[in-house]
C-alpha cells in the first residue's frame, strides 16, 4: 500500500472507475473522470438523508454559543448542517474539520475552520493536534451523520472535556441488484474508489460473495490508511491511497494507476 505525491498528466487512457460515493456526491467526481479521458460507473454503497427531526437538531444547533470547540466530522456534516444553523455563530468559536475535504466545505458557507489535520484526515489525525491535547473541562459539540465511530467522543471525554453529538444527516445502505455489475465486472470496473470505511462494508454487503471476490482482485483507490487496513483485513490484493477524498487528489492517483499499467 503505497501512498502518491508525484504530479502526473491526467489522463486515465479510458479506465472504468466504480464511483461508490453517495449518488449527490459523485456528480463532480463523475465529471472529472470524464475530463480525464475515463469512464465512471456509479454504484452508489451509501445513500444520505436529512435529520429525521429537523426542529430538534435546529434547536441543538441554536446553542453553539455555549461551546468551546465546534467540530464537524465531513463535508456531509457541514452541507446539512449549514441550513439548520444559527445566523449568530460567534465569530471567536474555534472549528475543527477533519480533513480538507470538511475544510472546504467549510470555507464554502463562510466559516473558517481553525483546526485541520495536517496529515491524516480522520479521528486519530484530528486528536494529535496539540490543541486537543489539553481540553479538560472544554465543552466540545461533534457535528457528524448517525452512527459512525466513537475514537474521537471517548478520547475527548478521557481528555476531560464534555463531549455532545448533533446528528445532522443519517446514512443507510442502499438496496441495488447488483447482478449486472457482478455479470460484466471485467468489462465495466478497472477500479474502484471508496472514501470511507463504511462505504466499503456497504459495498462488499451489497455484492455479496461473488461480487466481493471480484473486488477482493480489483485495484481498488481509497481515501486514507485507515480505508486501506480495512481493505486489507477485507482480503483485497492491490490498494491505493490517495492524499484525501478531494477529487482532485483521487484523480491524481487514478492516472499514476492507469501510467503504471497497475490494472495489467
Amino acid at each position: 500500500m503505497q501512498p502518491v505525491n508525484s504530479k502526473m498528466n491526467r489522463h486515465l487512457g479510458g479506465l472504468s472507475i466504480l464511483i461508490t460515493r453517495p449518488a449527490e456526491q459523485a456528480a463532480l467526481f463523475a465529471e472529472t473522470i470524464e475530463q480525464a479521458h475515463g469512464r465512471p460507473i456509479r454504484f452508489p454503497a451509501m445513500e444520505i438523508l436529512g435529520p429525521a427531526d429537523k426542529p430538534f437538531v435546529k434547536s441543538a444547533l441554536a446553542n453553539l454559543r455555549n461551546t468551546d470547540l465546534l467540530i464537524f466530522v465531513s463535508a456531509n456534516a457541514v452541507r446539512y448542517a449549514f441550513p439548520l444553523m444559527p445566523d449568530d455563530i460567534p465569530l471567536d468559536l474555534p472549528i475543527a474539520a477533519i480533513g480538507q475535504a470538511t475544510a472546504r466545505a467549510l470555507d464554502e458557507i463562510g466559516l473558517t475552520p481553525t483546526l485541520i489535520p495536517d496529515k491524516n484526515p480522520d479521528s486519530e489525525g484530528l486528536l494529535n493536534l496539540p490543541a486537543l491535547q489539553q481540553v479538560h473541562h472544554q465543552r466540545i459539540t461533534i457535528v457528524r451523520g448517525n452512527g459512525g465511530r466513537e475514537t474521537l467522543k471517548t478520547t475527548l471525554q478521557a481528555r476531560g472535556a464534555t463531549v455532545e453529538y448533533i446528528e445532522v444527516y443519517r446514512r443507510q445502505r442502499p438496496q441495488p441488484n447488483p447482478a449486472n455489475l457482478i455479470a460484466n465486472w471485467p468489462k465495466m470496473v478497472d477500479v474502484v474508489t471508496v472514501t470511507s470505511g463504511e462505504i466499503l462494508q456497504n459495498l462488499q454487503a451489497i455484492l455479496g460473495p461473488s461480487g466481493t471476490e471480484l473486488l477482493k482482485n480489483t485495484p481498488m483507490l481509497v481515501a486514507s490508511q485507515r480505508i486501506a487496513k480495512q481493505a486489507q483485513q477485507l482480503g483485497c490484493q492491490h490498494i491505493h491511497i490517495a492524499q484525501s477524498a478531494l477529487d482532485q487528489d483521487m484523480l491524481e492517483t487514478l492516472c499514476e494507476i492507469a501510467a503504471t499499467d497497475s490494472i495489467a
